[in-house]
């Protein structure tokens, strides 16, 4: 039988660190004991609709039944194999992995991680290797891991923990487009690329361009707003990748797997990288895994040179056979395609929410990858809550808002993430809708009670 809620809460934040959360002792979460389509269920029988998969990770919902049974059966069958071995469910999941890559005839290889900060960090030592260069260029506002050396990747606050000392020398940073809240002084998104893509091609220069080995990028940022980059944009990076002998490296952490419509957002963009990193999505979080993909041309120089990685859990078989469920579930099932479908009503829905409430600012997004970004001043586009400051302002009221009206999602300062699993239905997202609704309009009343 499953204690209360109450004892289990109590367990949990006496012997349990919460990732990313000041003042540990004061936490009292849901207890989650257990999951079915797009609802987690806590100790004491509620419900929450997960409007984020997790951390958008959960991309097939919870308790996918095909997976689930493919799951069980490699439980009776093996457990673990060392990664130096080969192994049949390994083999497996990279053949159906590298059909679905953008590269065509050429093919690839696979480098199975536990994460995607794992995968992150070896898909720059592969980089450097193939290469023979050093410096890496990464985004402001994007997140690469929270690992020593992804935390370095990484252009906001969470690297922070990591510093004064870099523990990846050669990281380069520069500014990327974000159309609402423009670096580059444009409200002209043809603008914003031309000047975003200038600005690049000034940081390579001013780094030496032959000292540059790859650019590693989001497609969409992620947990840092969910940046749709304006036309052209990703195009202009692949472009300027081959200028200067540089290999463009796709973080597909969250936006892989069907997240934007496709299995890929480079191929829902048009625009192939050399590599691309990966996890999350891959077995729909049941079990960790991550892996780095890279094209053929690029995995050959490991034929002869020393591939300088390895983890004890790379390939662990329960993960791959977890993944060639997920694979086999989302093409048959046409999960890789749902999210396009689901992309107007999403969208519709949140316009509605941001048309009743001043509060809101911008509604973004692409297939069912959305965020809510919140405003003290619409017409000044004044952010609710600074980006990596310290107060939290009145945002709490949002999220106990969900909680109360049974819903789940997460966001950083003011931008509220909705990226709901792939397998939801109409009906049910009405209701996610009306549940941010609701609570954005307790949002909307305690901010004008704090002023």
């Amino acid at each position: 039988m499953i204690a209360s809620g109450d004892a289990l809460a109590a367990k949990h934040a006496r012997y349990v660190l919460t990732p990313w959360f000041a003042q540990q002792s004061q936490l009292r979460m849901p207890v989650i004991v257990r999951g079915e389509g797009i609802y987690l269920y806590d100790a004491d029988g509620n419900r929450y609709a997960d409007l984020t998969s997790g951390l958008i990770a959960a991309n097939l919902g919870h308790g996918y039944p095909s997976v689930l049974a493919a799951m069980h059966q490699q439980v009776d069958r093996l457990c673990f194999s060392p990664p130096s071995w080969f192994n049949d469910v390994r083999a497996e999941l990279a053949e159906e992995l590298i059909r679905i890559a953008p590269w065509g005839d050429e093919g690839g290889r696979l480098f199975f991680t536990v994460g995607g900060a794992s995968a992150n960090e070896d898909a720059i030592k592969f980089a450097r290797t193939i290469t023979g260069r050093a410096k890496v260029l990464t985004q402001y506002r994007s997140f690469h891991g929270s690992g020593a050396g992804s935390a370095t990747l990484t252009g906001e606050n969470r690297r922070w923990f990591n510093e004064p000392t870099s523990v990846m020398p050669g990281v380069v940073r520069f500014w990327g487009p974000y159309p609402y809240r423009s670096p580059f002084f444009t409200t002209d998104p043809a603008e914003e690329t031309q000047r975003a893509l200038a600005h690049v091609e000034e940081t390579i220069l001013a780094e030496s361009a032959s000292q540059v080995a790859a650019i590693l990028i989001e497609p969409v940022v992620g947990s840092n707003g969910v940046i749709v980059y304006p036309e052209g944009y990703l195009a202009g990076l692949r472009a300027l990748c081959d200028r200067y002998g540089i290999l463009l490296i796709f973080d597909e952490v969250m936006t892989g797997f069907g997240r934007t419509g496709a299995a890929f957002a480079g191929e829902r963009f048009g625009v192939v990288p050399d590599l691309i990193t990966f996890a999350k999505g891959v077995t729909s979080a049941y079990v960790p895994c991550g892996g780095v993909m890279l094209r053929e041309r690029l995995a050959a120089t490991f034929d002869e040179r020393t591939l300088g990685a390895g983890h004890t859990y790379s390939g662990h078989p329960l993960a791959m056979a977890t993944g060639v469920a997920c694979l086999r579930a989302y093409r048959e099932d046409g999960i890789f395609t749902r999210a396009a479908q689901l992309d107007a009503k999403l969208r519709a829905g949140l316009e509605r929410v941001r048309a009743k409430h001043e509060i809101v600012g911008e509604v973004r997004g692409t297939g069912a990858f959305f965020a809510v970004e919140f405003v003290s001043d619409r017409a000044k586009r004044t952010p609710l809550i600074p980006w990596q400051g310290t107060s939290q302002g009145p945002m709490p009221t949002l999220f106990a808002g969900l909680k109360k009206r049974g819903a789940y999602a997460f966001g950083r300062y003011n931008v509220l993430h909705v990226a709901p699993p792939l397998t939801i239905d109409d009906a049910q997202i009405d209701e996610a809708i009306e549940a941010i609704d609701g609570a954005v309009g307790e949002l909307a009343a305690a901010y004008a009670a704090a002023k």
